[in-house]
This record gives structure tokens, sequence and C-alpha cells, in this order.
């Protein structure tokens, strides 16, 4: 017998009513993607991007492998070069051979502006600026360079001098060919020589240029006036759904007997969509297809000066998106380094609301914070990026693609299709997510590279 004079707490509890959350899952994020893109209802599953025509272009990088403790050039690689790219096998073979590795320090010259370019450089791993004499004698920078980058393929080719000083940044080893390498392929190989050939005398072409439309101005006189028209390219890129797929299982008798005041089907079907979700956006940034960071075109490459994200950096984006640039895109760690190099500056970025959360801004531009964003290297010395995007159809931007309408469906582009009972009680439910990206302009979006987030200051 106790000396309690009432019910103990513990004993009432067995009689009172628990409030009760639903399921929580710590993997749930704000998925600012899939918010921020204008999403496309595609009817037949397949969304075609017509484009006008290009003169060829090859992409700015040549990717290289490390063979027995040396870095080595990809053979079949060495097509992102123009007047490569019908070459067979064996002539990518020996050019490939023909690269042999240097290592470079921190500030020392790669080549020098007006030295004839008797090598073309491929960077393994290292940043490196290039500069030129401006118009008033004062040095002007032109772009800050880095992995798998090449320099100068038009003078190398042409036997030109090099147009431009190219100094490095960090410490670094390249990949080299000599100009007498290729000479030795082109005196052997006839196809290859009208290859150069067409391609030392472009006549003013601009390697990745629309074809030009021929037009007339001006009010003096009765000028002849051109014949013109569009062409288009012969085979635009189609874009076919991809999905993300699993089959939910849920116990008859659990659905029955436990399902108040927490449906467990419907939450057991919230917490997979949500894990589709995040999955359908990690694709959509980094599927080797169709991802949007490997889907950034030759040109919109752009290389941080320092290491940090600066604005300096950012402002280089936007010159590379300037047709109503959208929204930034970046790992939380990289933005929270770029707010530092914004306090070391006294430049304090704004802040805006988006989406119903307080967010970063440059330039008027958001910032929206993704986990799904990649780092090389590893979390805590590794390098991430950071991307700009314009967005939607109607600005020639990045869309998203889903279907119009799917059979079962749970949320656009999402079917939740009954599978039956099987002979254990339990019912399964097939859950699929069908979705993709497009980017119908190359110049909708860019991407900086090689950002290093792990950079502090001391303020005091």
């Amino acid at each position: 017998m106790t000396d309690r004079l009432s019910l103990s707490p513990d004993a009432a509890r067995q009689l009172a009513t628990t409030t009760k959350t639903v399921p929580q899952m710590r993997g749930i994020t704000p998925r600012y993607l899939l918010r921020a893109l204008p999403w496309v209802d595609v009817e037949s599953g397949v969304y075609r991007v017509n484009r006008r025509r290009t003169y060829v272009l090859g992409d700015d990088r040549i990717s290289t492998h490390t063979d027995s403790g040396s870095a080595r050039v990809v053979p079949g690689d060495l097509r992102e070069i123009p007047y490569l790219r019908e070459a067979d096998d064996a002539l990518l073979g020996e050019l490939a051979d023909a690269f042999t590795e240097v290592t470079f320090e921190a500030g020392q010259v790669l080549a020098q502006e007006g030295d004839p370019a008797d090598r073309l450089w491929v960077l393994v791993q290292g940043r490196a600026e290039k500069r030129v004499t401006g118009r008033y004698g004062d040095e002007a920078l032109l772009e800050v360079i880095g992995d798998g980058q090449y320099f100068d393929l038009e003078a190398w080719t042409r036997s030109e001098p090099m147009p431009y000083r190219v100094q490095a940044l960090t410490p670094g080893t390249a990949l080299c060919a000599e100009r007498s390498a290729l000479a030795r392929l082109v005196d052997r190989d006839e196809g290859l020589r009208d290859a150069v050939e067409a391609y030392s005398t472009g006549d003013g072409v601009v390697p990745g240029s629309e074809v030009p439309v021929d037009l007339t101005s001006g009010h003096i006189g009765e000028p002849d006036l051109p014949g013109t028209y569009v062409d288009y390219e012969d085979t635009p890129r189609e874009y076919h759904m991809t999905l993300a797929q699993t089959v939910l299982r849920v116990h008859t008798r659990v659905a029955d007997l436990y399902n108040g005041p927490i449906d467990q089907t419907r939450a057991q079907s919230n917490l997979t969509i949500a894990a589709l979700r995040e999955r359908q956006e990690a694709a959509l940034l980094n599927h080797p297809s169709f991802g949007l960071f490997n889907n950034v075109g030759p040109g919109q490459r752009v290389q941080t000066r320092t290491g940090a994200p600066t604005p300096d950096d950012l402002d280089e984006l936007l010159a590379k998106v300037w047709k109503q640039p959208g929204y930034f895109l970046a790992h939380p760690r990289a933005i929270a380094a770029f707010g530092r190099e914004c306090t070391r500056r006294g430049v304090p970025p704004v802040t805006d609301s988006r989406f119903g959360s307080p967010l970063l801004t440059w330039r008027g531009v958001p910032l929206l914070p993704s986990d799904k964003v990649r780092f090389s290297g590893g979390p805590g010395v590794g390098t991430t990026e950071i991307l700009l995007m314009r967005m939607g159809e109607a600005e020639q931007g990045v869309v998203g693609l889903r279907p119009s309408s799917v059979p079962d469906e749970a949320e656009p582009g999402l079917s939740m299709r009954n599978m039956g009972v099987d002979n254990k009680g339990i019912t399964s439910y097939l859950m699929t997510a069908y979705f993709n990206t497009a980017v119908l302009v190359e110049d909708a979006i860019a991407v900086l590279q090689n950002v290093e987030v792990s950079k502090y200051h001391d303020y005091s």
C-alpha cells in the first residue's frame, strides 16, 4: 500500500488518447528545382527540340585517364576537335600517343602571347588564365580555364602565333602534343588533310554560331534584295520520358486493422512519392544523358578565379545567361561559401522570399539550394558547381517534361497502380514517376566549375 492520494500519471496515460504526427522523413528536401521548372505536358512521351542549324562545334573538353600512374588522352574524345570527327580509331590513337605529360607551378607562364603555337595543351588538373594585351597596352583577362580544357586549337592547327598569354593559377598537370605530330598525320591521311584545310580556311565562320539569314537594311537607292531562308538541324534532339520506379507493399491486415486515425496506405504512399521526387530531382541535375550539369554547351562553362565562389564569378555566369536569367542553383555549402565571400567584400547579398522561404539573391536572381548538386573529390576538400538557368518555353530556356496524363495518377506525371493482393495478403502498388528536362537553346544554361567551399576568413 502506497501513500499516493490520487491516480498516478502512468496509469492515467493508459486511458488517454495520444496525439500523433504523420510519419516524418529526414530525406525530404524543398526540391526547389522541381518547383521552379516550368513543366511542359508531353502528349506522346517524346519532346523534340527543333533548332536553327549551327556550324559544327566540338566540346571544349578532352577527357583524360590515368594509365600506370601517368595521364593519357582518351583517343575517342579527340573527336571533339571539329576536323577529327570522321577520323578513324587508329589515327586518333596515334595522335593520343603523341601527348606527353608536363607539370607546372602556380604563376608559371605556359604560353606567351605572340610566340609560335607549337604545342596543343590539355589541362588534366589545375587552373590557368588567358590574358591578352588590351587596346591601350594594359592586360585584359579573357577567361579562366580548368580540367579538361585545351588551348589554343586554332593557332596550333594553323601554325599561327599564340593570340594570348596563359599563366597557371594553381599547380597542376597538362598533356601537350607537338605541332609536328599533327603535320605527320596530315601528310599521310588525305581525308584528315582536307578536313584540316576546311577548318583552317573557315572564311570567318565561327564554330557554334548559327547559319546566317541574309538581310539588307537602309533607305538609300534601290539595292537588290537578298534571297534567304532559315535552315534547320537535320536531326533535332528528342527527349523521351525517363522514370523513377518502385513497388510499394502494404499488408492487408495493417490496412484493415491499423488504419486510424492515420491512413496507413496513404502514409506509406506519401513517403514513397517524396522519395521518388527526390530521385527525380537528382536525375534532372546529374543524369549522364539529360542531366542539366551534363548538358552545358561549349563556351558556357566558367572557372572560378580563386576557388571560392565570388561575386565576380557569379557575374561571369550572368554574362553567359544574360537574357532573362531565372535562377542560380547550388549546393547549400556553396551558397554559404558565396555568402562568406560577399561578407568579406562588404557586399552582402539581398534576401528575397521565394516558394515561402527566404533565399539569397545576387543581382536580383535567387540562389536555390539543393543537396543533389554533386561534389568532386570529397565533402571536406572537394569542389562543386553552380548552375544558372533561364526558364520556360517562351524564353527559350530550360523546361521540365512530364506526361500530360497517366493512368492511376496520384500526382502530375506520377502513377500509383494497384497490382493486386498476393497469397500472403500483401497489396502491391507500382509507383512510377515519369519525367525529363530539356535545354531549348544552348545559352539558356551556364555553370561555374571547380567551386571550393572550405575557404573561411578572419573578419576580426
